[in-house]
């Protein structure tokens, strides 16, 4: 008899088996489908490189409220205008900014053509490397120097001139080049507006021609919606070539009270939101948030001297003074760089 009951015990061991991996397979497909469909509910992170807290949590309210149909504070998209300074905003502005480095590269790779520079400031200082030599030439002086290096020639030879030079100059501090210098919160903010229907524009101080053959490779703005200030521009015939060529003269200062302005000349919308990081943007910040309707102030504050610079009232770029005593007060959002962002840059670790 026990002989006979050994198989049968077997088949039974073996039906035991058979059902309890059967109800382990059944668990995991299970845990597996949860598991994926909780990903799939769970809204992906569009601001990964700014940390959890209040700066993060009010840019996310406002789009979030501006973008909700039927909300009291929606907005139409073709109303959905967001106005970003660009020096100290979007790219670093320490030491210098960025088209004055241009600017003493171009006087540098000039100079042979220009033996007069020798004597003349700034000129002879810059090639001198005395730096302070070249900022007690004063405004005069970096105007002389820009209008020396950017003008004088076609719109098209300038623009490849630039291109030319952000393929091939590197930061001092940093010894990458100049297009990596952005700071990677801020190209993520510009996505995330853009995911929700917002229509982004640079409003610079700095040269329109200067910024406009990167801006779309930097941040997704394409020329036309590029701000900034610009010299004098001429079209002539170079034989029977039609050409616009560059004039050593001033046109509009796209920088202070100059913001508004240009905003209202060159895109004919009061934005919603404006971001910016010094007091040159002060003016920009209180018009687009003097409008009617919702609306939103962001002031970047450099406070990370390890990751990048700290610096705000004394500083020689990028004072922030003014528009800091009155962020609170008109309810603009100060980033601290430091504890706001995870990341400054792409390539951080």
């Amino acid at each position: 008899m026990h002989s006979r009951s050994i198989p049968d015990e077997e088949k039974r061991r073996e039906r035991s088996r058979s059902r309890l991996a059967g109800f382990l397979l059944l668990l995991a497909t299970a845990f597996v489908s949860s598991t994926v469909l909780l990903a799939a509910d769970a809204p992906a992170d569009q601001l990964p490189s700014w940390n959890d807290g209040e700066a993060k949590s009010a840019i996310v309210d406002f789009v979030t409220r501006v973008t909700s149909e039927g909300g009291a504070d929606f907005v139409a998209e073709v109303d959905r205008i967001a106005v970003f300074d660009n020096d100290g905003t979007l790219w670093t502005e320490q030491p210098a900014y960025f088209q004055a480095m241009f600017a003493a590269d171009r006087v540098k790779a000039m100079a042979p053509e220009h033996p007069e520079w020798k004597d003349k400031e700034p000129f002879a200082s810059l090639l001198k490397g005395d730096m302070a030599g070249v900022a007690a030439s004063g405004e005069k002086g970096i105007v002389d120097m820009v209008m020396a290096t950017h003008a004088g020639m076609t719109t098209d030879a300038f623009t490849k001139i630039v291109t030319d030079w952000f393929a091939t100059a590197k930061h001092p501090r940093f010894n990458r080049p100049y297009n990596e210098i952005t700071f990677l919160p801020m190209r993520e903010l510009l996505d995330y507006l853009r995911e929700n229907g917002f229509k982004t524009y640079i409003v610079s101080g700095g040269g329109i021609e200067f910024m406009r053959p990167m801006t779309e490779q930097m941040y997704g703005i394409p020329p036309e919606q590029v701000v900034g200030s610009s010299i004098v521009t001429k079209y002539a015939l170079e034989g029977d070539t039609p050409v616009l060529t560059r004039e050593p003269k001033i046109d509009f200062i796209d920088d202070g009270p100059g913001k508004p302005v240009g905003i209202n000349t060159f895109i004919g919308r009061r934005p919603i939101f404006a971001a910016g990081n010094s007091d040159g943007d002060y003016e920009m910040l209180r018009w687009v948030t003097a409008g009617s309707g919702p609306h939103f102030g962001l002031i970047v504050h450099h406070t990370d001297a390890d990751r990048e610079w700290a610096y705000d009232r004394q500083s020689h770029v990028g004072k922030l003074d003014k528009a800091m005593n009155e962020a609170e007060q008109r309810n603009w959002l100060l980033v601290d760089m430091k504890n706001d962002w995870r990341k400054i840059y792409a390539f951080d670790k």
